[in-house]
This record gives structure tokens, sequence and C-alpha cells, in this order.
């Protein structure tokens, strides 16, 4: 592997910077930085992976405007996409960081959003994770990426010992409106104990867009299955009644046919 770091269109020059740093080369010693817990990197490490760098991708992204009708329940579909692709960007700059370290996945991946005073629509997209190197072979994807994972350091070490490896964080996004109630359904709820059918097939539909979006992305990496998912709600001051619906999870795929799992451990903490 070289130690020269060629450049990255989408990668700033201090973070070439630092990533040369990380690396070594002539004639210094590479240093590695991580969000691991000393836990997490210690059991990464049992698990036959060296951490190689904190790597982070970011995008600032201008969120466009979609009219909802006032009493239809609706995808919001140019929401829905400006959130996809804002995430999109993020990751792939993250992992062209990690490609930078040669590295083989990141782990612990983290996707938060961030809203500055600069405008209104206007928000910060970051992928954060820890790049890792395998001390034996390559646990590259067939595609000859980086593996992401949002897997902690312990989930990832048990998932690998159990004859499992990561694929990719795979993820789903669905903006939709909630209709408003009419007067009529209003005044006909004042007091009773009672299902809202309305506001109860919006939240579905909206989870299932998003729990379907994912899926379909862990079947493009030819998945067995998905593993840690999380369905996350939030409205991002677009009004009470529109809410993103985000889905993620790991996908993963066996690496050997017999699958042994640990027995269970009792183990008692010793904090007051």
């Amino acid at each position: 592997m070289s130690d020269q770091l060629s450049p990255k269109p989408d990668i700033p020059e201090d973070a070439v910077r630092r990533l040369r740093e990380m690396r070594g080369g002539d004639g210094k010693k590479g240093l590695f930085t991580s969000d691991l817990s000393i836990s997490e990197f210690l059991l990464v490490k049992e698990a036959g992976f060296d951490p190689v760098g904190l790597v982070i991708g970011s995008s600032i992204y201008h969120i466009g405007l979609q009219i909802a009708n006032y009493r239809q329940n609706q995808e919001l579909q140019v929401l829905s996409q400006a959130m996809y692709q804002a995430r999109e960007l993020a990751m792939s700059r993250m992992e062209e960081e990690a490609d930078a370290l040669g590295a083989d996945g990141i782990v612990g991946v983290r996707l938060d959003i961030n809203r500055y005073e600069w405008g209104q629509g206007l928000a910060e997209f970051m992928a954060v994770g820890t790049a890792v190197r395998s001390q034996q072979g390559s646990m590259r994807t067939p595609k000859n990426k980086p593996f992401t994972s949002d897997l902690s350091g312990q989930d990832f070490w048990t998932l690998l010992q159990a004859g499992y490896a990561p694929l990719a964080l795979v993820m789903g996004s669905c903006v939709y409106h909630v209709a408003h109630q009419g007067l009529g359904q209003w005044m006909r709820s004042v007091g009773q104990n009672q299902e809202m059918p309305n506001f109860t097939q919006a939240l579905y539909d909206a989870r299932e867009l998003a729990m379907e979006r994912m899926q379909t992305e862990a079947q493009e990496v030819s998945a067995e299955g998905i593993v840690g998912a999380q369905i996350r709600e939030s409205n991002h001051g677009w009004g009470s009644h529109v809410i993103e619906f985000f889905s993620v999870g790991t996908a993963v795929k066996p690496t050997k046919a017999d699958h042994r799992i640990a027995p269970p451990q009792l183990v008692l903490s010793l904090d007051q």
C-alpha cells in the first residue's frame, strides 16, 4: 500500500492532510483517531481489526419547499428525496475518507443533522464513524468499497463471532403530511375514547414506505437480513403535521455455514 494519499475531489485539503498524518509514511509512524470507547476499541482489536482513523462526511443541503393538501394524507416526495440525497452525500464522503486510509470498513456510524442560523431550509448532514482495517485478508464489499455499519464495537465483535459480517448501512426516508381534522371530526371526538383512523393510517403508511426503502437497499447489496433496525421520527421544523420517518440498520451476510452462538454469560455490575 502506497504511503502517498491522492487528493479526492470531495475531501477538503485540511482533511487530506489529517488523513496523511494518520496513515503515516515518510519515516513517520501512523496515528489513528477513534470515537470508540475503551471496551469497543479492545473488542474491535480482538475481532481482528485495527482502527485506522475517525472518518467524516458532511453535506450542507438546501431542502426545497412542497405544499401539501391541508385535508390529505400524502408523502412529500420533494422533501423525502432531499433528506435521502443529503445523507447519501455525507455517507459517500465518509466512505471516501475510509478509502483514502485503506480501510476495510467503518463501524459505529452516526448520522446527524445540524441546523444553523444561515437561513431557513438549510441543514448540515453529517456521517461519522471509525474506519477499521482487517488484520487478515480483506473485508471490503464485492464492489470493493468499505463496509459501513452503525453497530457498536461490542455488537460488531459478537456478529463476527457468530459467523456474520456487515455489508452496508441501509436506510429509507419518507417525509409525510398528516391531514388535519375537519371541524366535524373534531366535534365528534370531543370527550370520546376512540381511534383516530386518519392519523393511524397516515403514520402506518409513512413508516411502511421508510421500511420498504431500507429493505430495498439491503436487497441491492445481496444481504441476508438487517440487524439493529431503528425507525426514527423527526419534525425538522416543517410544522406540526409534517414528519420524517427514517429507518436505518446494518445489512449483514453469513461468512460460514455453521453459526455457533456463544451462550450468554452473567455480568454483575460493580456500580453503586
